[in-house]
């Protein structure tokens, strides 16, 4: 009669591999095994990296040809604006007889037609005769006596412009100084 401490299955305890669970049967796989798994695990991982790397780089260069053409090609849609402008200027100086009065009207026209282009552009004319100066929107050529409040300017020489809320000419202006009391 069998001994009821030892098992009733043919393997022994010696047989099974160590790191399995019981009743498995699935051995542990070998030192060689593990190697060659690790090192397909770091080829794959390897791969994977070179892909992004060269998809970042594809990434960098086509963002880098899209800025240069989007500064290439910004100005398009304001000269697409601008070309009436100069075929209205070359239609007034090419009217033969025509009257001081029909040239005035040709350039008035031409005039708003700019105005138009600016205003779509986002370009903004800084005239400011009459407020107070502020140095980031004006510049003062010079300083005259005048019964006006001080720093408030009294003639503008040249508009200035601005783009998108950008001064990128200021107004040329003269700004009126306290009176001397003493005169």
């Amino acid at each position: 009669m069998p001994d009821p401490d030892q098992s009733t299955s043919p393997a022994s305890s010696s047989d099974t591999p160590v790191g399995d669970a019981p009743g498995q049967g699935t051995t542990a796989p070998t030192p060689d095994e593990l190697l060659r798994s690790a090192e397909l695990k770091a080829q794959q991982n390897h791969d994977a990296w070179l892909r992004a790397k060269a998809e970042a780089d594809n990434i960098r260069k086509r963002t880098a040809i899209e800025l240069a053409n989007a500064y290439k090609y910004a100005i398009e849609s304001v000269a697409l604006e601008l070309l009436p402008v100069k075929d209205s200027l070359e239609a007034t100086l090419a009217a033969d007889n025509a009257s001081l009065e029909t040239l005035k009207n040709g350039v008035e026209l031409t005039l708003r037609q700019l105005s138009t282009v600016f205003s779509k552009a986002g370009l903004k004319e800084i005239n400011p005769e009459g407020e107070a100066f502020d140095p980031h929107q004006h510049q003062a050529i010079s300083l005259l006596p005048s019964e006006k409040e001080p720093n408030t300017v009294i003639n503008v020489l040249q508009k200035g412009y601005s783009l998108h809320d950008r001064v990128i000419r200021p107004a040329l202006v003269t700004v009126a100084k306290p009176k001397d009391p003493q005169a």
